[in-house]
């Protein structure tokens, strides 16, 4: 404990000068010592020594000043402090000597001492610095706990930032790296030695008692993370990996940015490539209005749409906490000379406050990401559903012509093809009636686009699988064979903006969602990430399906023709034209139905636009339960 108060001590600058000073006649004794070859100094140079050191002290405390060497901290001692010491030491030692010349032309000075002692010198500075920072960075404390072993994966870049961070602190001692590079195996980082590749993992987890898996590979593909991940759930070892690529945008690899692998990691795809200077171009200098901006689709939009510059993003939302939520987000990362953001409350069904905001914003660009998206909610409550996927999408789409916004985006959703629930069957009324509008509208191209579950919205299986662990269990799973496409977030408004640049009016771009997943496969490896055992530690119940729910999802229907596009994550469905009148006769009877909370009326009048959506003749929603109590 008197050695760690010690080395606090040394934060006091005047304790460090008092350090360095009594380095000076400590480096002029072992110069002369060193000069007789460690044997006793003659009498005759005992004088020339003292006056050496009665000289040395004073210039060399002066100097040493002048230099900035009590600015430095030895926490972090590094090279620049190191050459100041040198150009310190080099600069009086010269005023030293010249001092002595002038008084007694360095009679009696041995001319081996004028090397030895600023080199000495220089060594006893510097080593001890030096010193206290190599103790710092291996937290070499006795009454800390030990650290956990750790093995690298990736001996790249960001592996090398991290085995540095981890040399200095944390709870993780490395004991080696694994990479598939043949050049580096050997070889050593920091002391750390690459011992195997990753075909090794199993064997070297085993061989060295490793206690925690790392995973420094931020560019790693969902395979490779899949690979690693089942190797340690199988020799029972904790995984902790690096955010992605995108999300170590400002480059610093540390190790307070590991974190647990998560189901997005594993179930995520390469990175998309876009067309960078098509977004630009259409979003650059341009206001925006982003509906639904406090939502899961629609906040990350406006994180995206705000790095292409505009000269003003709208955030509308009718929930005040989500908008409140964003805006905030958006405002830290906004620099004052950026683009203006307008948080705006509101409701697209809210025909005065939209002409409003219309009116006032003027916006060139509209991506409408508002509905209402959570199937049983909606098929419990199908009118509200309807004024908002419908009546309000149509009056955000008819003041978009009327204010002559030049591309409007309708985000969709794959529950849109052959619909068997309200919500898919308004999400496709507003696809067909964007569609038809786009042909009777000269100013605005309307686009919409179609794509299947995203990972950590707010209505996914993820962060109720989640929850449900956290609890203890059950995972509550539909069925055993229910399948689901699924993109995480940024990929998805990735691609939204992809396709906002490249339609021209009219078109359905579906997303490519890869191949669907399992349900219940899902919640197992979310169940494994935890270290738990499926059955086990933590139950699966099966609860049957849903109103309204589908075993599996399409992303077209069978009478679209999907065309390839320029971009190989997004394809091209055709579109259906409806007779005009008909879709305004349709909304006007969907009016009138809502208003009497009529929901037969609603479901007659929603196939009329949508012949495919098929549903239980009379649906016993909430609305139909209520309305027949009261009567």
């Amino acid at each position: 404990m008197a050695a760690m108060n010690t080395l606090k001590s040394l934060r006091n600058p005047l304790l460090v000068m008092v350090h360095d000073l009594v380095w000076i006649p400590l480096a002029v004794w072992l110069a002369f010592w060193l000069r007789f070859n460690l044997e006793s100094i003659p009498v005759e140079f005992i004088r020339p020594l003292q006056l050496m050191v009665l000289i040395s002290l004073p210039v060399h405390a002066l100097t040493f000043w002048f230099f900035g060497l009590y600015r430095g901290i030895w926490r972090f001692a590094s090279i620049p402090d190191l050459m100041r010491i040198v150009k310190a030491v080099v600069f009086a030692t010269l005023i030293s000597f010249v001092v002595m010349f002038v008084l007694q032309r360095l009679e009696g000075l041995p001319r081996s001492v004028l090397v030895l002692f600023p080199a000495l010198l220089t060594i006893g500075l510097a080593t001890p610095r030096l010193f206290y920072r190599w103790f710092k960075d291996r937290n070499l404390n006795i009454y800390t706990l030990a650290r956990k072993r750790a093995l690298l994966v990736g001996a790249g870049q960001a592996g090398e930032l991290l085995v540095r961070d981890l040399l200095k602190s944390g709870p993780y001692e490395p004991v080696g790296f694994l990479d598939d590079s043949i050049r580096r195996q050997g070889q050593e980082i920091h002391g750390v030695r690459v011992i195997g590749t990753l075909a090794e993992l199993g064997p070297t987890i085993d061989r060295l008692g490793i206690e925690v898996v790392l995973l420094s590979l931020p560019s790693a593909s969902h395979q490779l993370i899949q690979q690693v991940v089942k190797q340690c759930q199988t020799h029972a070892v904790p995984c902790r990996t690096l955010p992605s690529v995108a999300d170590l945008a400002d480059g610093k690899v540390e190790v307070s940015r590991l974190r647990k692998v998560q189901i997005e990691d594993l179930l995520g795809r390469e990175t998309v490539e876009l067309d960078q200077s098509g977004i630009h171009e259409l979003l650059a200098g341009r206001v925006v209005l982003v509906t639904g901006a406090g939502g899961s689709i629609g906040s990350e939009l406006c994180r995206q749409v705000l790095r292409y510059n505009p000269t003003d993003l709208i955030l509308l939302d009718h929930g005040e906490f989500n908008l409140y939520t964003i805006d905030k987000e958006l405002a830290a990362l906004n620099p004052a000379d950026k683009p203006g953001l307008h948080a705006v409350l509101g409701d697209i069904r809210d025909e005065p406050r939209m002409r409003w905001l219309f009116e006032h914003f003027r916006p060139d660009v509209v991506f409408n990401a508002a509905a209402y998206k959570h199937v049983p909610l909606v098929e419990d409550n199908p009118a509200e559903g309807v004024k908002t996927n419908v009546l309000g999408t149509c009056q955000i789409a008819d003041l978009a012509v009327e204010f002559g916004v030049k591309k409007f985006l309708q985000v969709s959703t794959d529950k849109a093809v052959n619909p068997t629930n309200v919500m898919g069957t308004t999400k496709r009324c507003a696809e067909i009636y964007c569609q038809n509008l786009n042909l009777r509208s000269e100013t605005t191209a309307f686009v919409t686009t179609r794509f299947g579950n995203v990972l950590g919205s707010a209505g996914s299986v993820v962060p109720l699988f989640r929850s449900q662990i956290e609890a203890g269990g059950p995972i509550t799973v539909t069925h055993p064979d229910i399948t689901r496409y699924f993109m995480t977030i940024p990929e998805a408004v990735s691609l939204i903006l992809q396709a906002a640049t490249m339609g021209c009016g009219g078109e359905i771009f579906v997303l490519d969602m890869g191949e669907p997943v399992k349900i219940v496969d899902l919640a197992e490896q979310m169940i494994r990430l935890t270290g738990l055992e499926p059955g086990r530690d933590i139950e699966i119940k099966f609860t049957g399906l849903r109103p309204g729910e589908k075993l599996y999802e399409e992303l077209f229907h069978e009478s679209e023709t999907l065309q390839p596009t320029s971009h190989p994550k997004i394809l091209l469905s055709g579109s259906r034209e409806v007779d005009w009148q008909e879709i305004q006769q349709v909304l006007v009877n969907l009016r009138q139905a809502c208003g009497a909370r009529d929901v037969q009326s609603l479901y007659q009048e929603l196939r009329v636009l949508v012949p495919e959506f098929v549903s239980a003749p009379a649906p016993e929603s909430c609305e139909k339960a209520v309305s027949s109590k009261i009567s």
